[in-house]
């Protein structure tokens, strides 16, 4: 009957443990489920504006297009205007007479360097609108270089600060758990003990006072209800010291990320911060 019974308990703890794990597997599907629902619209969000973009990259183009047709036609008929005109002008050429032809000449030689000298003059103005350009775009570095470094040092102050409240921080935790599961631990042991303690007593007196089958049923169920109880509160200590030590790394793997997303690489902690075991590893 102790033999069935046992088993019987055995089989309610495991079911509880089965329906505690069942639970936990389904809050971890629940995190994952929004996680990734929080990935696809974040993905949809990116997908739509990248088409957006494209489409009115697309328009422009077309826009664009079509306003250098125009342009091209207008060039042609400037340029068919130009041809009339200059096959005029060479007929009226064809008629002048040898006396124009010095004065041609002179002409000629006026509009070479009278060429050279618009190239030069133009040749001066855009180079001092390039030197404009130049000292423009330079004061505008210059300023920007000032505000690029005035950022840098005050990014760099926030990730100095936060990296010291994230030590602080992991240390006064570690201490913290430590302190608590090994209280944890040493009222355990000590229930532990005092059980075995009480159970030599009980056997002791048992066997030195040759009690009657009736007496001694009675005192095994008592016994047996204060093992219950002693079971139920080491098992409540054990969830405590579990559920402790899963915060504990929980609290470890966000200050991981933290670090991870601030740039600032484990290694350089100068520690490695103690991940606690979980009841049965």
């Amino acid at each position: 009957e102790i033999e069935a019974k046992y088993n019987k308990k055995m089989h309610v703890l495991r079911d509880e443990l089965d329906l505690r794990r069942k639970t936990e597997i389904h809050e971890v599907e629940e995190r994952k489920n929004s996680q990734i629902s929080v990935l696809m619209k974040n993905h949809e969000k990116a997908f739509s504006d990248i088409k957006n973009y494209y489409n009115d990259v697309t328009l422009n183009n077309l826009a664009l297009i079509n306003t250098l047709k125009e342009q091209m036609e207008e060039m042609k008929k400037k340029e068919n205007h130009l041809e009339k005109e200059m096959a005029d002008m060479l007929l009226q050429n064809k008629h002048l007479t040898e006396r124009l032809q010095r004065a041609q000449e002179q002409v000629s030689e006026l509009q070479k360097k009278l060429t050279h000298y618009e190239k030069d003059k133009e040749a001066l103005k855009n180079t001092k609108a390039h030197l404009k350009v130049s000292q423009k775009e330079l004061k505008d570095l210059q300023w920007e270089h000032e505000v690029l470094e005035q950022r840098f040092g005050k990014v760099q102050a926030e990730r100095d600060e936060l990296y010291q409240k994230f030590t602080k921080a992991i240390n006064e935790v570690q201490q913290k758990t430590g302190f608590k599961n090994l209280l944890l631990e040493r009222k355990l042991k000590g229930l532990l003990g005092v059980l075995e303690k009480r159970e030599v007593e009980l056997n002791e007196v048992l066997s030195a006072s040759n009690l009657d089958p009736s007496a001694l049923s009675l005192v095994s169920r008592k016994l047996e209800d204060v093992l219950d109880s002693k079971n139920n509160t080491i098992r409540d200590l054990q969830f405590e010291l579990a559920r402790t030590c899963k915060a504990h790394n929980d609290l470890l793997q966000t200050f991981e990320a933290k670090l991870a997303a601030f740039g600032i690489p484990r290694d350089s902690l100068g520690f490695r911060p103690l991940e606690l075991p979980l009841l049965g590893q």
